[in-house]
Formats: structure tokens, sequence, C-alpha cells
């Protein structure tokens, strides 16, 4: 079977080939670049240099989210649009859990942190030595709760993601000795992680493409000020 694995959800872009549980070709870039303009070329070239055409592919996996909004979405509809018109199976997975998914033999509790501004993050934390069993849910939290539920758990996390640097000195005051930061080659999520991980899930069915949608553990801006708007004029 052959897969295509797509990973846009934030700056760092990511494509894959897997054959048969053996990764053909893959690719990652961490550059601020406009994901809209380089995701189909990225596509296609790693098609070309893995020696397939899309009609060769069999399943495609996404990363659902959470992360920023527009690269989530980018991602998304790129492999929608992909899925149905090869008309072929689409997975979506947890953008923390591929992070999470890199410290796999990390024997623990690991915390996959993603940068949502305000002194927010998006986390989520997962039992390395359970494949990855979520022992806290992705969610929208701000640092400090996301801290205090990890404090009252009382064990020893693994923090992985390029962001954990911008909160590092605050995880650090929080929990101390419990708190390890993950090497730098962690950091960047990988597609072939995610196709691993949407292998261990039953396949969708193909018409299950029309009802797939982002996973973004909170409101845009606009959404939340629309609703906002409409709750005063209730009043």
């Amino acid at each position: 079977m052959i897969w295509l694995g797509i990973d846009t959800a934030n700056s760092p872009l990511a494509v894959a080939i897997v054959k048969d549980g053996k990764i053909v070709a893959a690719e990652a870039r961490n550059m601020k670049i406009n994901h809209s303009a380089s995701v189909m070329p990225a596509i296609e070239d790693i098609i070309k240099k893995a020696g397939l055409s899309p009609s060769d592919i069999d399943a495609i996996a996404v990363s659902q989210g959470p992360g920023s909004y527009t690269g989530v979405r980018i991602g998304v509809t790129v492999a929608k649009t992909l899925a149905w018109t090869l008309q072929i199976p689409l997975a979506g997975v947890s953008s923390l859990k591929v992070l999470a998914a890199n410290a796999g033999i990390y024997q623990g509790l690991v915390c996959s942190v993603i940068d949502a501004r305000r002194e927010n993050v998006y986390g989520g934390v997962y039992n390395s030595a359970h494949q990855l069993e979520s022992v806290i849910d992705d969610g929208h939290y701000s640092m400090a709760s996301l801290l205090e539920k990890l404090k009252e758990i009382g064990q020893s996390v693994l923090f992985v993601g390029q962001d954990v640097d911008v909160f590092w000195q605050q995880i650090k005051q929080q929990l101390g000795e419990l708190a390890t930061r993950a090497p730098y080659t962690f950091d960047l999520p990988s597609a072939g992680q995610l196709i691993y991980l949407a292998e261990q899930e039953e396949l969708p069915a193909v018409e299950d493409t029309h009802h797939f949608v982002p996973t973004y553990c909170r409101l845009v801006e606009a959404e939340a000020n629309w609703l906002k708007e409409q709750k005063e004029q209730k009043r």
C-alpha cells in the first residue's frame, strides 16, 4: 500500500511517501514560506522522486491540527481535494501526536507544545510507554494551566516542539527536575510518523472525505468576535 503524508499545520512543511511500511521519500522544511504556494510543488516533487504518479497513491494522511489556522486549513484542503479526486481514503492525525511520536523511544510522558500566542499554547500530553495514550487531551491552554495539570500528575515529562523554547524558563520554574527538553532533532513534524500513526487506525471510507474537517481547538478570532457580537445583540 502506498501512502502520501502531508503536514502543513505550522511553519514546518513535511511530506512523505511510504510504500508497504517503508519510507520511499520524505522531505521537511522549516522556513517561513507560504504553504499555499509551496505545498503542491512539494507533493508533486516527492511523488516524482519516488518514481510514482498520483494514481499510484492508495491513501492520504494529513495533519489535522491544531496549529496555525491558515496552515491547518491549507493542508486539509489540499488533502481533501486530492483524496476526492483520486477516490482514495483520507486519514487525519493530531499534529500534537505527530510531534509526540518523534519521542516514541522515551518511556514516559511526552508533552507536545505549539505556541498559540498571548501566553497560550496548543498542547497535548501522551504516554509513550503505552502507545501514545492520551494523558491530557489536545487543547488550547494557557501555559500556566497546562503546567498546573502536569504538576498535579507529578511525573517526569519530556517536552517536544520547536516552540518549547519560548516557554522553557516558565516550564523549569514550575516543574523543576520533572521537566526535560527533547533534542532539537525531535522538534519538526515527520510526515513518515504521520503516516505510521494513520496506519494504526481503521482506514476511513472514501465517502467520509466529505465530512473531514480540521481540528482547530479554538475559535478563530473573527468567529469569536462574531459570536460575541451576536450575544450582545440578544441582550
